[in-house]
């Protein structure tokens, strides 16, 4: 049945699950409701939404659950950039009684001892079973939980992403005194969780691409709620007969996993994506401290105008690394694009809000004096990390040479009046703190951080040139 979420249908739903309650008594099983979002990123106008649903539920349901799977901060000002950082999006997740989250990379974006502060203002408890922090500031999480449906007991095992430079995508100096192992590799250690209790869900922050392999390696996971990919299913995916699922991110979506007891083993699943723009209530006290949340009136200040709309990453891409050419006054600029939060922004006055829900991380801006051949590096070792265009550059085009294996070979450069870059000559370019600390590439200079965040330093760009127009902008290519 399609769970269509309004009054009525949770009425109509209310009648299903009395019909389902009936069902499972006569088979002597229990249903459990597991309500999950991953990759909220601070977005919070949909929590009243998101209680009225939960109430709703557990009005008629015994056993309901309300889980996140990591990443509940960084994307919006009025949470990130609120005086006790964060705390927001703790006040709210509390009132709507979460039960665990797991660890995203992004919760390390505030630093250690902020994270401590957050996790200790929670009623909920934060796991992962792939960090040692006996070395740094954060406080140790505990590797899994039990939740309790009765006397069935159901353990939610918690495991963070790592990168190719074997650290969660966060800032490195952010990371500093943590040990991170390979999450597949580490989840071996508690599979004993399912023999003790029948059962196993894993909380993952790894993206569906490394949740498949996980599924492949331990056919014990009964479900993985995950999270990092930002990966929409309307339908789980099935591997090695675990049950993957996720629910895109921004908290525009809430996934009702419903688990069948009998005996002690899951003996059904049931999976169903509910988009929260469809559910018609709210609760009305959550609704009043989101609105307090938001009635900030500092960050509604407009700093520029847009006389078109941005489209697309790339052209807001060119606005940040112009910004940085500008304002360092070098030769050029590049910005990733996971560092590109928002896809779009429309025409008209641009607010203070927007630049960092743009760039809500706090990077500084690092210059390097680099050769023709190692700038090469730098853009052809970017894509070859996800097989696909990453930095977006100011001051010059480029066009990726690729080969049959999608990897990068070549590049070739171009000034902004299309003329080829000399190869016999030095350059002075610029990148954020987190490419500069997590991007592998070829540099002698070890670079000069200037004490400017790159928001800031868009920001001072606007209010030099008051108004922008990239409609259109394309400086980035591939040729296969």
């Amino acid at each position: 049945m399609k769970l269509k979420v309004s009054i009525l249908i949770i009425a109509v739903f209310a009648l299903f699950s009395t019909s389902n309650y009936s069902l499972a008594q006569k088979h002597k099983s229990t249903e459990i409701i597991i309500l999950h979002a991953n990759d909220m990123h601070s977005k919070i106008d949909n929590f009243g939404k998101l209680a009225y649903l939960a109430d709703s539920l557990r009005k008629i349901h015994k056993y309901v659950f309300l889980v996140s799977a990591g990443d509940n901060f960084t994307g919006n000002p009025i949470v990130d950039m609120y005086p006790d950082n964060g705390y927001p999006m703790i006040d709210l997740m509390n009132m709507l009684k979460f039960d665990v989250t797991a660890i995203g990379n992004h919760e390390f974006d505030m630093g250690q001892a902020l994270q401590n502060k957050r996790r200790e203002q929670a009623t909920f408890p934060y796991i992962c079973c792939n960090i040692d922090a006996s070395q740094g500031i954060v406080k140790q999480p505990e590797p899994y939980i039990i939740l309790k449906a009765g006397r069935i007991k159901i353990p939610f095992l918690g495991i963070i992403q790592l990168g190719e430079n074997g650290l969660p995508d966060s800032h490195p100096s952010r990371l500093e005194g943590i040990k991170f192992t390979d999450g597949i590799t580490k989840a071996n250690d508690f599979i004993w969780l399912k023999e003790k209790y029948g059962m196993l869900i894993g909380l993952t922050h790894l993206g569906v691409e490394t949740d498949e392999p996980l599924a492949k390696a331990y056919p014990q996971f009964d479900v993985i709620i995950g999270g990092h990919s930002h990966t929409t299913m309307t339908k789980p995916m099935m591997v090695n007969d675990v049950m993957i699922v996720q629910t895109g991110s921004g908290l525009k979506n809430i996934g009702i996993t419903t688990l069948q007891v009998t005996k002690g083993k899951i003996t059904d699943r049931k999976y169903e994506l509910v988009p929260l723009a469809g559910i018609s209530g709210t609760k009305p006290d959550v609704q009043a401290v989101i609105d307090k949340y938001n009635s900030n009136e500092e960050m509604s200040r407009v700093v520029a105008y847009a006389e078109t709309a941005f489209t697309n990453e790339e052209e807001l891409g060119c606005l940040m690394t112009d910004a940085i050419t500008a304002r360092m006054k070098i030769d050029f600029a590049f910005q990733n694009g996971g560092g590109i939060r928002i896809s779009t922004l429309p025409q008209g006055n641009i607010m203070l809000k927007d630049i960092f829900r743009l760039d809500p991380f706090g990077n500084q801006v690092v210059t390097f004096k680099m050769t023709y051949d190692e700038i090469k590096s730098l853009i052809c070792n970017a894509y070859n990390r996800e097989k696909s265009i990453d930095l977006v550059p100011s001051g010059m085009t480029y066009a990726v040479i690729v080969n049959s294996e999608g990897l990068c070979t070549d590049v070739e450069m171009k000034d902004m009046s299309g003329n080829l870059l000399d190869p016999a000559k030095a350059y002075t370019i610029g990148v954020n703190s987190y490419i500069s600390a997590s991007y592998k590439f070829n540099h002698t200079d070890l670079g000069t951080t200037n004490y400017n965040t790159t928001a800031q330093t868009l920001l001072d760009y606007l209010a030099d040139v008051k108004k922008v127009n990239y409609a259109g902008v394309k400086r980035v290519f591939e040729k296969k």
